[in-house]
């Protein structure tokens, strides 16, 4: 098997080396982001669900800036949201921050009863830019 050509953000590869898992990998012209939640630097969860959201696109944020790309280069997105019924529109006020301009990304929502203690995980595929 090839190696993995994994992507960190700086600052927090302890994190995920803690919790064995990859923040991205780059593959076939290609970033594969692992989801992205509102975790503070050692990991604990932002306070507020509006903190949560904006520390997990900042966290998002600094994976793709760390492969050369920005949420411009996104073309799917994934959120996954603990009661959705209650939280998406809060979450869904804050995206037009970070989303930019039509044409939009593909989406997929899905409601989930738990994720470690978030209310919501974004995880996107981005284009990498060509040299």
């Amino acid at each position: 098997m090839a190696t993995r050509d994994v992507v960190f953000p700086p600052g927090r590869q302890a994190l995920y080396d803690r919790n064995r898992y990859s923040p991205a990998v780059r593959a076939d012209g290609f970033l594969f982001v692992s989801g992205q939640v509102g975790s503070r630097e050692d990991g604990s969860p932002e306070p507020t669900l509006e903190a949560q959201v904006h520390r997990a696109f900042a966290n998002l944020n600094a994976i793709l800036a760390a492969a050369g790309c920005s949420f411009d280069d996104v073309v799917d997105v994934t959120v996954f949201l603990v009661d959705p019924e209650r939280i998406f529109e809060r979450v869904w006020a804050i995206v037009p921050t970070y989303w930019g301009q039509a044409p939009y990304p593909a989406l997929t929502g899905i409601g989930v009863t738990w994720l470690y203690g978030f209310d919501v995980e974004i995880k996107v595929i981005a284009r990498l830019p060509t040299a």
